[in-house]
């Protein structure tokens, strides 16, 4: 995968930018509130048509204009590409992919980009909704069928919590949630499936990566935990749909009590050890940054080996977040690789030994080469 050239038309601070990209290591450098992080935006945006910072897209209009636009032109497997985004105020979106209109299920996997920002630092001791999200978004650019999988599954989902709540206060029958447990079960089936054998592929990957970063020193597991389980995954992995229909069947009281669902994908989760140590809990600072970068780099590996060829890689000022061994570390695995990568800091000093790249300075929307 490769971005030839991105073109932002009112689009947060860009009045109109006309930026080419080239195959090495593109690092954008300026100081805060200069709009780099909006350049990364608007190309992660077009992997899964949504923004990693707001879920309001007028805010990607300029203030003042009535819309906005971002347009890439990249190249898939050598074939050129080029994908529109169009935004105006009190309408849809409209994307439109070599000159047709196409809905998002449409957008996946067209074009891929994986992102590491400040945020991701996080991955290991934060949230299990984050590794989820983690894994969501690796798998459905890998597959499609899987991001359709998980629209349907939210969407039975929030219907199967309103009924719970009806059921409760008596507005209607218990008898009717065998109907949405059956769909429930079926798409969700689905997705845990999916989640466990890109697991086990991560797992294999992020090892590597764990040991390259720490010479050797550390290994790095991860296994797929599911909600409610008492034994090893593997053990009901061929009959989940068995176990999935009577673990909701004896949540089935707590659930209408609470009016939501406590079963299922949406509830699961990722651990993650080191040397036999559970990361989130016991592992250093470093341990948890080096954890995060193998799983971040094993994430690359995974879409290359799914869909052929390495997705544009973003880091949004991760560089300040590293220590200068990590930072190499970084920096040599995309050298080697020659993955196509795009870089936001405030310091050009953190690059001091970068030989195969480009440098633009940022300057209040608008940006020059300086060197390379």
């Amino acid at each position: 995968m490769k971005l030839n050239n991105l073109k932002l038309v009112g689009y947060r601070n860009y009045s109109e930018l006309n930026l080419d990209f080239y195959d090495c290591t593109n690092i954008l450098i300026g100081k805060n509130a200069q709009g780099k992080t909006n350049i990364l935006e608007s190309v992660c945006y077009a992997s899964m048509g949504s923004s990693f910072r707001t879920n309001n897209e007028s805010d990607l209009i300029m203030w003042g204009r009535p819309g906005s636009s971002i347009t890439l032109h990249f190249q898939r497997m050598g074939v050129d590409n080029k994908l529109e985004f169009i935004f105006e105020r009190e309408k849809r979106r409209r994307i439109i992919h070599n000159g047709s209109n196409i809905r998002v299920k449409d957008l996946i996997g067209i074009f891929n980009a994986v992102l590491f920002s400040p945020e991701d630092l996080n991955l290991i001791k934060g949230a299990p909704a984050g590794r989820r999200k983690f894994l969501d978004v690796e798998i459905s650019q890998a597959s499609p069928a899987y991001y359709d999988d998980l629209v349907k599954y939210n969407r039975l989902l929030q219907q199967r919590n309103t009924l719970l709540k009806n059921i409760r206060e008596y507005r209607a029958n218990k008898s009717m949630l065998d109907m949405w447990d059956d769909q429930l079960v079926e798409c969700g089936t689905r997705i845990i499936k999916k989640r466990i054998e890109a697991v086990k592929k991560l797992n294999m990957l992020a090892n590597l990566m764990q040991r390259r970063i720490s010479t050797n020193e550390e290994n790095l597991f991860i296994s797929y935990f599911i909600k409610g389980l008492n034994e090893p995954v593997d053990k009901i992995e061929e009959n989940l749909n068995l176990w999935y229909n009577e673990a909701l069947l004896q949540v089935k009281d707590e659930d209408i009590f609470k009016g939501s669902t406590s079963i299922g994908p949406h509830r699961d989760d990722i651990n993650i050890y080191v040397n036999g140590i559970d990361l989130k809990s016991f592992g250093s600072q470093g341990q948890q940054r080096t954890g995060v970068l193998s799983m971040k780099l094993s994430e690359l590996e995974f879409i290359r080996s799914e869909k052929g060829e390495y997705p544009v890689l973003l880091l949004d000022d991760v560089m300040s977040e590293l220590d200068r061994d990590r930072r190499q570390q970084l920096l040599d695995f995309i050298k080697k690789e020659n993955i196509q990568t795009i870089i936001t800091a405030t310091d050009q000093a953190y690059f001091p030994e970068l030989d195969t790249g480009v440098f633009y300075l940022v300057n209040d929307g608008n940006v020059d080469i300086i060197g390379g």
